[in-house]
């Protein structure tokens, strides 16, 4: 189903688990790109394939478990690389079709939000600044609050906790393999993929209930709250 039943489903949630990359900002493409100019920098052939899988994920973690020419190498410092080229980026990140309005209408409705992301709170804040959500408005759970990242569930625990709500009655969007495992580890009542950056089959396989391809709908079905 697309979102069918989607709309019961909100009406007995108690608020929302968002993450931020590829589900709030379309901004996959200008990581993986940063990854790509860092390697290349570095003389490295890293295939798509294997860029990809830091999706969702906090880089330092993904470093020292993934095979490529990194072996044996700092992974804060790699990470740094990584950041250092992103920072330098001119692009910046686009809203997701329906983001705006979504935060907007939990923001009229009541519905709490918490934002979970694996990015760090230095590019979170600006990418939040697009979207227009004004400071206070919601909460936030970055790289640097948690111990261990997505598919840990620990990000998505900090969440439900952050709104002093029960994981069981909260929704997570999500739109990596990653963040769907975590919010699915964590107890999270109800998961929502994205299909910005993956297709419908690989995020019900991670575990999502419901797809979208963004968050249009979704916004509309908390208007109607």
């Amino acid at each position: 189903m697309e979102l069918t039943g989607l709309d019961a489903a909100l009406r007995d949630a108690t608020g929302l688990l968002v993450d931020l990359d590829g589900t709030l900002v379309d901004s996959e493409p200008l990581h993986r790109r940063a990854y790509r100019d860092y390697f290349a920098g570095r003389g490295w052939d890293v295939p798509d394939d294997v860029v990809r899988q830091f999706a969702g994920r906090r880089a330092v973690e993904v470093f020292p478990v993934l095979d490529g020419p990194w072996a044996g190498e700092d992974p804060e410092a790699l990470t740094a690389g990584v950041l250092d080229v992103l920072a330098r980026a001119t692009d910046r990140p686009e809203a997701v079709a329906g983001a705006a309005e979504l935060l907007a209408a939990c923001a009229r409705t009541g519905v709490p939000v918490c934002v979970v992301t694996s990015a760090r709170l230095s590019w979170a804040l600006p990418a939040l600044d697009l979207l227009g959500v004004p400071p206070g408005s919601l909460r936030l759970v970055t790289a640097e609050d948690c111990t261990h990242g997505k598919p840990d569930p620990e990000p998505f625990r900090r969440g439900a906790q952050a709104l002093g709500l029960a994981p069981a009655g909260l929704v997570a969007l999500e739109d990596s393999p990653a963040g769907i495992a975590s919010a699915r580890a964590a107890g999270v009542g109800l998961v929502l993929g994205v299909r910005t950056t993956q297709p419908d089959d690989v995020l019900r396989a991670a575990g999502a209930d419901v797809t979208s391809a963004d968050l249009t709908a979704l916004a509309a079905a908390v208007e109607a709250r």
